[in-house]
């Protein structure tokens, strides 16, 4: 099963690389930016299950893991304005990060996964990914949000 998820991991990994190079051929807007780690949080419905409870102690872990993560994926995220419109800014470094972490996430993936039950082991990396995306998406309308009120303000001068 470990395998099968992997494998599964490895090739969301390769389609979100095909989106972000897409994506930032578009003007994007706050619904792009925020929507998915809204969606994301549907996840979270996993814990109603007994058997994916994690003890409050691996959620902080696996929570401040994912923030920790969070930090290579905003440095590699910006912005730019051109023709009016907010573009997403194109970066060599964000599909090393991403890969990177796809790598670090696999190989404890496969260390974890002989340690605890496949429901734990779910919740964990599902927290981890979380506390990922929330922090970089939030960042990412952040800076979004400078580049667009930039945007506006010159927009609005005499």
């Amino acid at each position: 099963m470990i395998w099968l998820t992997t494998i599964f991991a490895i090739v969301m990994g390769v389609l979100i690389s095909f989106v972000r190079v897409k994506a930032s051929a578009k003007p994007t807007d706050a619904k792009k930016i925020l929507i998915p780690p809204v969606m994301m949080t549907t996840g979270m419905l996993q814990f109603l299950y007994e058997p994916s409870r994690l003890p409050w102690l691996e959620v902080g872990e696996a929570l401040l893991i994912g923030m920790i993560f969070s930090i290579f994926l905003i440095k590699t995220s910006n912005f730019y304005e051109e023709g009016g419109e907010v573009y997403l800014q194109r970066s060599k470094a964000f599909f090393i990060v991403l890969f990177g972490l796809l790598f670090i996430r696999t190989a404890a993936k496969f260390y974890i996964g002989g340690e605890f039950h496949l429901f734990k082991t779910g919740s964990l990396f599902y927290l981890v990914a979380w506390g990922m995306i929330v922090p970089w998406r939030v960042a990412m309308y952040m800076k979004y949000k400078q580049v667009r009120d930039g945007i506006l303000q010159v927009g609005h001068l005499p």
